[in-house]
């Protein structure tokens, strides 16, 4: 049975060092783990308040991205509006204008043939009374006594007219 249950020494100078290695650590290991687990509990505590206040400046930085892509949004839209209402209204100046001067165009090529065609009837005019003027002067020069000197004067004068 000695095996079992320990001399009353034993257990005597086993209680004594137990006391002395628990007084030690105490006295010299004890406040250091307890400040060091104080230090490592402040600097969890400061970490997640440290998290916290990133998380929240996280989330108003997000809203403020949102406000502004919104902003951005809105500018872009009314870009796009006032780029397109200017586009319109250029077209519809540039039809307005090329009308105006395809009319005037017109007006002005009208005017124009219509010179040209009334000079074109003067020169017919006169070219005919040349004409008339030139066959009575040969008609009035010629004697006209007989048929065939009729008959060569009108051959002459077709011939004159085939040529010009």
């Amino acid at each position: 049975m000695d095996l079992i249950t320990p001399g009353t020494g034993l257990i005597f100078w086993q209680l004594i060092g137990f006391l002395g290695l628990l007084f030690i650590l105490i006295k010299f290991a004890w406040k250091p783990m307890l400040e060091a687990l104080e230090e490592r509990e402040g600097s969890i505590e400061s970490a997640l308040k440290s998290a916290e206040i990133a998380r929240n400046e996280m989330a108003n930085l997000k809203a403020e991205n949102e406000k502004l892509l919104a902003e951005a949004r809105k500018e872009r839209d009314a870009i796009i509006a006032k780029a397109h209402e200017s586009s319109t209204k250029m077209i519809e100046t540039a039809k307005e204008e090329s009308i105006k001067a395809g009319n005037e165009m017109i007006e002005k090529a009208k005017a124009v043939i219509e010179t040209e065609k009334k000079a074109a009837l003067a020169e017919v005019k006169t070219q005919v009374a040349m004409l008339t003027l030139e066959v009575t002067e040969k008609l009035l020069r010629k004697n006209l006594s007989d048929d065939k000197a009729q008959k060569a004067l009108v051959d002459e004068f077709v011939k004159d007219l085939k040529l010009n």
